[in-house]
């Protein structure tokens, strides 16, 4: 019998991985009615994480009013996996959605994180799977860690509030006498650095709100922030590959939680034993919204492409649209990528056409694969 592994993100802002895994797998069924079809709805670490290891592992919904990225009350929800660890994703605290369209880059707060974080501790979780994408902030984690407990004092020994537009005025840390007793591993769908060309200002800023000349002073800004952090806490957290993700949350998971930076894709696909499903795979098809250049950089149709590749399964990807950048993904285990559409398309369009777009994509190309 032929086995079938469909492992797609959700497509952002239109359909859910789980929505795009049961399109693909009704096309793939018309096909071959008799192949086994094995639907893996897939996150890096952003949005749909949290749903992603509810359908695949198991375990129970919770929610929290903690403070949203705009200082009012939000709902973030998480979960409790069946062997007790947590999941949650910072975008339920700190998210771009939350904003409401208004960006203000240099007071968004992650304080809601460590609140959430503080009460996953507290319920006496021990493990933590934070997903790190989406956010709204680029304040290098500094509400997360106020939330905490630690304190940030400028040279004249005050107490400054704990936000983007501070991070250059920080100049000492102190930290609470008790951390959360909670392992961390956060979730990381890029693998850029804190600071520089490839930091978290130059290239995600603007998709946050950060005007061009505000860019290289945030940067700056960001980078005496992390030698502060290496003065006083002993980490050296500005070059560590993932540091930039979130606005620099990565580096502040590193700094103020001792946590761990690892892509968000290899975390689901060993929790739910990928590799072992493709040992008697024909085929997987793996995709995402945009697939570019960027998907390189720990993004799901690449982390499924390599592990079907090292495991010698072709692997082809059905996105949304192609972006600059998407021929790369051929060197890693990707046999050929398709789009619905072309990129640019207005989203309240995408809305309206994707499921029917995604359909017909799929009765189109999955013929000459099955």
């Amino acid at each position: 019998m032929k086995r079938i592994v469909i492992a797609p993100d959700s497509f952002k802002g239109t359909l859910e991985a789980r929505e795009v895994c049961n399109i693909i797998a009704g096309e793939a069924k018309k096909l071959c009615p008799e192949a086994e079809i094995l639907c893996i709805p897939m996150s890096d670490g952003g949005e749909g994480m949290c749903a992603s290891y509810l359908s695949l592992i198991g375990g129970e919904r919770r929610s929290l009013t903690v403070t949203g990225p705009k200082g009012g009350p939000v709902e973030a929800e998480y979960c409790i996996l069946p062997d007790g660890s947590a999941v949650a994703e910072m975008a339920a605290c700190a998210g771009l959605p939350l904003m409401g369209g208004e960006l203000e880059p240099l007071t968004a707060t992650t304080y809601g994180v460590g609140e959430l974080i503080e009460h996953i501790a507290a319920l006496g979780c021990g493990k933590l799977l934070l997903g790190l994408g989406g956010s709204a902030t680029n304040d290098c984690g500094i509400g997360m860690a106020a939330a905490l407990g630690y304190r940030f004092l400028d040279a004249d020994g005050g107490d400054i509030a704990p936000m983007a537009g501070n991070l250059w005025k920080v100049e000492k840390i102190l930290p609470p006498e008790h951390r959360p007793e909670l392992q961390v591993r956060a979730a990381c769908d890029v693998d850029n650095p804190l600071c520089g060309e490839r930091g978290a200002a130059a290239v995600f800023g603007p998709q946050k709100g950060l005007k061009p000349e505000q860019i290289v002073p945030h940067d700056g800004a960001m980078a005496h922030f992390a030698r502060v952090i290496e003065w006083d806490l002993g980490k050296d957290v500005a070059e560590v590959p993932g540091a930039g993700a979130a606005g620099g949350l990565g580096a502040g998971v590193l700094a103020f939680l001792d946590g761990e930076l690892t892509p968000g894709i290899e975390l689901l696909l060993d929790s739910v034993g990928f590799d072992e499903m493709l040992d008697t795979a024909e085929l997987v098809i793996t995709g995402e919204g945009r697939l570019d250049g960027q998907s390189m950089a720990g993004k799901v149709p690449v982390g499924v492409s390599r592990r079907a590749k090292a495991k010698g399964v072709p692997c082809i990807a059905l996105a949304g649209c192609l972006g600059k950048g998407a021929e790369l993904c051929l060197k890693e285990g990707i046999s050929a990528y398709y789009a619905c559409g072309p990129e640019g398309r207005d989203m309240e369009q995408l809305r309206d056409c994707c499921r029917r777009e995604l359909a017909e994509l799929a009765a189109k190309v999955l013929p000459e694969y099955m």
